[in-house]
């Protein structure tokens, strides 16, 4: 058996050991950020240390089937199986040791922003919020809105969303790991309901996919931070209220500016300005330092450019197109219903595919 074959693997295994002896000191959970840390690597390393010992398990089989064979001829019989059971255990570890995003255990916000079609694109935003909604109820995924403008007809003009699992997830089930190649532009084609003559138009809006960041992820310096803030306001720029809720945080040193004023409290309103502005500099930073490897992140789009687009939601024909992989169904009605999964798969599995062939 060639031991250095998944001499990887047999480095995470040792992590992993190593993890679960740190976790079960009582000590290490008086700190919650670090607690959390250390859980979020060993569930990573849990997959792969499993995929280890099955296919360890199977060549081992193997190797003492072979020694046995050598003896006594009758043993030879059982090779071809064990063969292939050790094959297949490799393969699958094979996949394992892909290169994995380092944020697939995290939980997402999704910003969603109408684009070119005015209040068309805004009542397509609305459609496409309700469509995460309903992909996170069906995976038992918690929803909450942290910013939103609503448009003068219904929709959106833009707005923020947390989508978090409840509980411990397992690698790969995650908010981010499903939904972080929903990040682009979305285009829709289907007559507005304030079109007279029956005319299809065609509209836009752009999605954004962020891993939501902790506190011990991204370090905030104040200093770098000018705070503004402004009255609230509604469709058609009514007042909200009276006073000077809404606050606009500007980092200085990248240049993102992040506004909230959902909330009647200036400081609700800077708590969340603060967490999405987190969520971007994480982005921003993962970004920068992974730019050679990180395909998924470049693809989202960040101008809603109806030329630019991902994916396009056919109404007359109720079809829907994954631009990035061929991707087609005719059921978007059910797509804008939550039922996701067929085309998110498409795209796991043109990734993977993408990776093992870089191998």
């Amino acid at each position: 058996m060639n031991t250095d074959r998944f001499a990887s693997a047999h480095d995470m295994v040792r992590e992993y050991q190593a993890l679960e002896k740190e976790m079960a000191d009582p000590a290490i959970h008086s700190d919650q950020g670090k607690a959390r840390q250390l859980g979020r690597r060993y569930a990573q390393l849990g997959p792969v240390v499993a995929g280890y010992n099955a296919w360890k398990s199977a060549a081992d089989d193997l190797a003492t089937a072979r020694e046995m064979a050598a003896e006594d001829a009758s043993f030879a019989a059982e090779i071809p199986a064990m063969e292939e059971a050790e094959a297949k255990a490799a393969e699958k570890l094979e996949e394992l040791l892909l290169p994995r995003d380092p944020n697939d255990d995290r939980d997402v916000i999704i910003e969603v922003k109408a684009g070119a079609g005015g209040d068309e694109s805004a009542l397509f935003a609305g459609d496409l919020v309700r469509m995460y909604q309903r992909y996170a109820e069906k995976r038992g995924w918690k929803i909450e809105i942290i910013d939103s403008t609503e448009s003068d007809l219904g929709g959106y003009k833009d707005i923020s969303m947390a989508v978090k699992s409840k509980g411990s997830a397992e690698p790969g089930t995650t908010p981010y790991a499903r939904l972080k190649f929903e990040g682009g532009v979305h285009r829709v084609q289907r007559v507005p309901e304030t079109e007279s003559q029956g005319r299809i138009h065609t509209s836009a809006a752009g999605v954004l996919v962020l891993p939501e960041a902790e506190e011990i992820d991204v370090e905030l310096n104040m200093n770098d931070i000018r705070v503004d803030v402004y009255r609230s306001s509604g469709p058609g720029g009514q007042s909200v209220n009276t006073t000077d809720s809404a606050v606009r945080l500007t980092h200085i040193p990248t240049g993102i500016v992040v506004s909230c004023q959902n909330e009647k409290s200036q400081l609700q309103n800077k708590d969340s300005a603060l967490r999405i502005l987190r969520a971007r500099l994480l982005a921003d930073a993962q970004e920068k330092a992974e730019a050679a490897a990180a395909a998924e992140r470049k693809s989202q789009v960040r101008t809603v450019d109806r030329s630019e687009r991902i994916r396009t939601y056919n109404f007359p024909e109720n079809r829907l197109s994954d631009h990035r992989v061929n991707y087609k169904s005719n059921n978007l009605d059910a797509v804008l219903n939550g039922d996701l999964d067929d085309v998110i798969q498409a795209l796991l599995d043109a990734d993977k595919a993408a990776k093992l062939s870089a191998q």
